[in-house]
């Protein structure tokens, strides 16, 4: 996989610079899209656990918020 394009733009000179990450930002995007693609899967469960559990004590999910509030 070839690396992401950076673009760095000076406001001051309105110059506009295109260049490939460098391997310390690499990491870095390595680490956070490991880091959303987790985050992504721990929502994923809870809501199929949430949508489990309401299916079970027989509640739509207007009817859980109804007795939470």
């Amino acid at each position: 996989m070839t690396k992401p394009i950076i673009r760095v733009h000076n406001i001051e000179t309105d110059e506009i610079i295109d260049r490939l990450m460098n391997d310390d930002e690499y990491q870095v995007y390595l680490g956070e899209q490991t880091k959303e693609k987790e985050e992504a899967e721990i929502a994923d469960k809870t809501a199929t656990d949430k949508a489990a559990l309401l299916a079970k004590l027989g509640l739509t999910a207007d009817e859980a918020k109804l007795l939470l509030s």
